[in-house]
């Protein structure tokens, strides 16, 4: 059987599996490969389209979320646009570049096959060379299952690129004791991911006249909570409980004490505060003197959120530094009526750390009840389970590290996978010029235009940027670069033969903020 399936396996040199932000991207920057793009859905946009709620909009300006060569129409809109806004400028870009064509809709990859010859596998997991993305003969083959028969097809691709994400499809659920989970409760239990499935009608009728309880305080579940108190405003309205384990950050606007919020983080001067992988011992000395200046920032910061915002009265003031939430990319920006529907009695919150159900609704350890005819479980996904199931071993085993981090360097690579990319996967305030900027990279190693270091180089390279996560955040969960984007940017130029200093004169090079538009491509 195995042999009959190689017969039908369809050749191609570049993969790539998913049509989001980061597949167009990648489709769009690796063409001269006529890449075939698989989209497990009908249409483009990844979370944009699968995982939005009617309200949901973008987290930063417009100008902040672009491709390099594709403006906004009205990039100058200070408002937020909506998801359907984002939606349309993603079909736009991929119908300007003639993207469309690459990808297979309604083509779901559901397994992944190793079929590189060993010793090229083992090279990668001893200190070495990792050797071209494109080596002339297939490495590895992807079944994909499409039409209402969810018929299997095999490709093989030299170069196989992963864009499926770390949001939707795999939801995190939390655990519970044993006859304390949603089993014993009479109402309703949904995870945001099927909420974000119905469309105005079916969201409000869940909600009017109910008591609802949202678990969780990043942005989807602030989100919910403005949903929910929109569907309760008449006599018969209920007000809904979010209930918080870890408080965060929450901002307004993006301007504090009248003061654009770029000049914090965002410009080359204001992370030169800040610690970042390869500094020689001066700048690391230079960098521990001027740590006074970086929490009287996130101090200034957090003296005006907590002046605009009644973070105090309603007990979600959070105990650590604002840096901490913006250097783990986990700063969420507040609907306008947020705290106007608290102050109503809309909106109530319950901090507690373990929580579980009952028959009427959910229980805490301090024998404390909330009665709720519907739970939403605003609680994450699981990304990195989702790529896990995908992947062969052992390179399932490998995509995590003992932390649970992906460790790729410049956020692509795995120096442990042969002939894969990932892109989407590493954080920063604008992750659409994150993955645009880093499928540029790729493109150009594809092309041979650069090396890589070797296997333990980049390991170190990772190992640092790690190490300097783990010292800025307590909340450690991720990739995130926000607090050195500009640095990472700069390598990444270095390595492609860019400048790495990309603006008109040293006073804009200090001072005014990196966008997708000072990385559009030299000629």
């Amino acid at each position: 059987m195995a042999s009959q399936l190689q017969n039908h396996v369809q050749y191609s040199k570049v993969g790539i599996i998913g049509a989001g932000i980061s597949g167009i991207a990648a489709a769009k920057q690796l063409r001269a490969y006529d890449p075939v793009v698989f989209e497990a859905t009908d249409s483009i946009g990844g979370v944009w389209r699968h995982c939005s709620f009617t309200s949901t909009k973008l987290q930063t300006p417009r100008c902040d979320f672009e491709f390099s060569d594709y403006p906004w129409p009205e990039r100058d809109n200070a408002s937020f646009p909506s998801y359907i806004e984002i939606l349309e400028y993603l079909h736009g870009y991929a119908q300007h570049f003639d993207v469309l064509k690459y990808i297979k809709f309604n083509s779901r990859a559901v397994s992944i096959r190793y079929v590189g010859d060993c010793e090229t596998a083992q090279a990668a997991m001893v200190p070495g060379e990792y050797g071209s993305l494109l080596g002339g003969h297939s490495v590895w083959e992807v079944a994909v299952e499409s039409g209402q028969k969810k018929t299997v097809q095999w490709y093989a691709f030299e170069l196989l690129v992963v864009c499926i994400g770390k949001y939707g499809d795999v939801p995190k659920m939390p655990n519970f004791p044993r006859n304390k989970g949603e089993e014993v409760f009479h109402g309703k239990v949904m995870h945001a991911m099927d909420y974000s499935k119905l469309d105005k009608k079916a969201a409000t009728e869940l909600l009017e006249g109910k008591k609802v309880a949202i678990i969780g305080f990043k942005k989807s579940a602030i989100d919910l909570a403005g949903e929910c108190a929109e569907a309760n405003q008449g006599p018969k309205g209920q007000p809904c409980t979010m209930v918080i384990r870890t408080l965060h950050w929450t901002v307004p606007s993006y301007s504090i004490w009248g003061l654009p919020f770029f000049l914090f983080y965002s410009t080359r001067s204001s992370q030169f505060l800040h610690e970042r992988p390869n500094l020689c011992f001066i700048r690391t000395l230079l960098c521990f003197l001027l740590s006074p200046m970086r929490r009287a920032i996130s101090k200034f910061i957090e003296s005006y959120l907590t002046w605009k915002l009644p973070l105090s009265k309603f007990g979600l003031k959070p105990d650590h530094p604002f840096v901490e939430d913006y250097a783990s990319c986990q700063m969420a920006i507040l609907p306008e009526n947020f705290f106007s529907e608290a102050e109503k009695g809309n909106i109530l919150f319950k901090r507690a750390s373990k929580w579980w159900f009952w028959n009427g609704g959910i229980e805490f350890e301090d024998k404390s009840r909330v009665e709720a005819d519907v739970v939403l479980l605003a609680t994450g996904y699981d990304g990195k389970r989702k790529l896990q199931s995908l992947l062969p071993e052992p390179f399932a085993s490998l995509i995590v590290d003992s932390a649970g981090i992906m460790p790729l360097y410049r956020g692509t690579i795995h120096p442990l996978i042969p002939n894969m990319a990932f892109v989407g996967y590493i954080e920063s305030i604008s992750n659409l010029h994150t993955a645009e900027l880093r499928c540029k990279w790729l493109a150009r190693l594809a092309e041979e235009k650069f090396k890589l270091p070797s296997v333990e180089k980049m390991v170190e390279q990772i190992g640092k940027e790690m190490e300097i996560m783990r010292r800025t955040t307590r909340f450690f969960k991720r990739h995130c670069i926000s607090t050195f984007s500009i640095n990472h940017s700069d390598e990444i130029c270095e390595e492609m033969g860019w400048k790495s200093w990309r603006k008109r004169n040293w006073i804009l090079e200090a001072f005014s903020p990196y966008t997708s538009q000072d990385y559009e491509e030299e000629k």
